[in-house]
């Protein structure tokens, strides 16, 4: 279904110049391989298909009216999977570029609340956020990555962490045309040799053709496309309720 009010991807300016936007929502993934069957914008599409069914909810349950940018591609990649066929790696500067245009046109227009929805846990957006603050101080931007909004453990058998039976079962729900389960790898990865790192004491980037074979992290074999809408659903009610109350005046009591 086409929501032409929620979704710039299908929107003209016919049907958004009478109406008033509380919230600017910004899908953001990579360009990069899921495994052997999942698409290379996975964290794209799942991104954009999340933050519009929680745009929908919000308007539905709190009135709330969001509209949903086209999803970025542009994603920060780890060692070794640039060297992965049509993998693309983003710098961080050129990340920055791009938020600062779009923040910079959205301000210009009267937008003052923008949320990143991020499928991509090589991205951060953290110190950028921060920057634009300091030049867009009335100019709210929050950052979520929607995988990590309730616990994956809580849903699925085996969760991963790429291209993984989370990833897989919510892009058979959203998309099972684009999943064929035969043609999937076992996501079988390696990890560091030093206990403290794998403890996470310190972090490293992972260099992606020593860790895995198939580049997927984590067994999607499991997956269902239930399992996929049980999960989905729960996020967008979380998300829903976050979009409410970010306009609901004063972010600090």
């Amino acid at each position: 279904m086409i929501h032409k009010e929620q979704d710039l991807a299908v929107s003209c300016y016919g049907k958004v110049k009478p109406l008033k936007y509380d919230l600017v929502l910004l899908p953001w993934g990579a360009t990069e391989p899921h495994n052997l069957h999942l698409p290379y914008l996975t964290d794209c599409i799942l991104s954009h298909d999340i933050a519009l069914d929680a745009a929908l909810l919000a308007q539905e349950q709190y009135g709330v009216r969001c509209m949903v940018m086209p999803y970025v591609t542009a994603g920060a990649q780890n060692p070794g999977q640039r060297d992965l066929n049509f993998c693309i790696h983003y710098r961080s500067e050129t990340q920055k570029a791009i938020l600062t245009d779009i923040v910079a046109s959205l301000y210009a227009q009267g937008h003052r609340k923008l949320v990143i929805i991020n499928g991509h846990g090589g991205n951060t957006f953290k110190g950028m956020i921060r920057d634009l603050s300091v030049d867009y101080p009335d100019f709210l931007i929050g950052s979520s990555e929607w995988f990590a909004v309730i616990p994956p453990r809580d849903y699925f058998d085996q969760p991963g962490d790429h291209a993984d039976e989370v990833e897989t079962s919510v892009m058979m729900h959203y998309h099972p045309e684009l999943v064929n389960l035969e043609e999937a790898g076992n996501g079988d990865y390696k990890r560091f040799a030093s206990p403290m790192l794998n403890e996470k004491v310190a972090w490293i980037p992972r260099n992606w053709q020593r860790v895995s074979q198939d580049t997927g992290i984590g067994n999607p074999k499991l997956a269902t496309a239930e399992k996929g809408k049980r999960y989905a659903e729960a996020v967008v009610k979380k998300y829903a309720q976050l979009f409410y109350e970010l306009t609901q005046g004063e972010i600090y009591p």
